[in-house]
């Protein structure tokens, strides 16, 4: 038995058909863990089952658009129709939302941004959160952003409110859940190799490239001090991490994976 040992749970993923998602699903996979990984991608669904290669029954893909709630409520009843229970939520789903200054933003922009980030957080949490407290134990994990803690970046006015927003989040729904023994905790991610952030960069180049009446300067880069782009790998390590039971006493808190760049 390793410390991540995570045989005979269940998780669940949003946002899980690439990047972080697609990431953690396979580490908790290689930890014993039975897998739900949901996304509104169905080819992103099939293709991402077809890489996690689990054969054995152990994983399932589930198609729904977090924002809506008859969708959030069929998934986390197909996981249990299917496995029973779910111990292990990583509430990860998230868009970047269009790259501008918040004056060229539209309303409709920063809806949706939240829809996603914000309210399919807040409903995945809803309905998730009474089968952990039925049972007394859970650990669930929200994806925010080192943008949900700093104002990293710019021209991202719409993602960063939201990634506040899921950070705050987190730390009430923990103080709601501690008396069920269920763990809510969030994740921050740096500048991290995924798709999501090569549509930041090309955004932020092409905002980059266009003359202001300020003259801002060229803003493309964060500066990493470890000196390397993080890995979906390094956060699904630390998912590995929340998940299990070697993370028993850490609720409420923030978990900074970002190669240094906040420090």
């Amino acid at each position: 038995m390793t410390y991540t040992d995570l045989r005979d749970k269940v998780a669940v993923i949003t946002g899980g058909a690439n990047g972080i998602g697609k990431a953690a699903a396979g580490a908790l996979l290689a930890e014993g863990a039975k897998v739900a990984i949901v996304d509104i991608s169905t080819d992103g669904l099939a293709e991402a089952a077809a890489a996690l290669g689990a054969e054995d029954g152990r994983l399932i893909t589930l198609k729904a658009d977090v924002s809506k709630e008859n969708d959030v409520a069929a998934y986390v009843q197909a996981v249990v129709d299917a496995f029973g229970t779910i111990d292990v939520f990583f509430n990860n789903a998230g868009i970047e939302g269009r790259v501008a200054p918040i004056i060229e933003q539209e309303v409709e922009d920063l809806d949706r941004v939240l829809a996603i980030n914000v309210r399919g957080s807040f409903l995945g949490l809803k309905h998730v959160l009474p089968i952990m407290y039925a049972k007394k134990a859970g650990s669930v994990i929200n994806t925010s952003s080192i943008g949900g803690l700093s104002s990293v970046g710019t021209d991202t006015s719409p993602y960063g409110a939201s990634k506040f927003a899921v950070t705050g989040l987190t730390r009430m729904i923990a103080m709601e859940s501690a008396p069920y023994g269920v763990r809510v905790n969030s994740v921050h991610p740096g500048v991290t190799n995924t798709q999501m952030v090569r549509r930041l960069e090309a955004g932020n180049a092409d905002q980059a490239g266009r003359a202001d009446a300020a003259g801002k300067s060229d803003q493309v880069g964060i500066p990493i001090p470890l000196g390397r782009l993080g890995e979906p790998s390094d956060i699904a390590n630390m998912v590995l991490f929340l998940a299990s039971d070697a993370s028993s006493f850490a609720t409420g808190s923030q978990f900074v994976i970002d190669g240094g760049t906040l420090a």
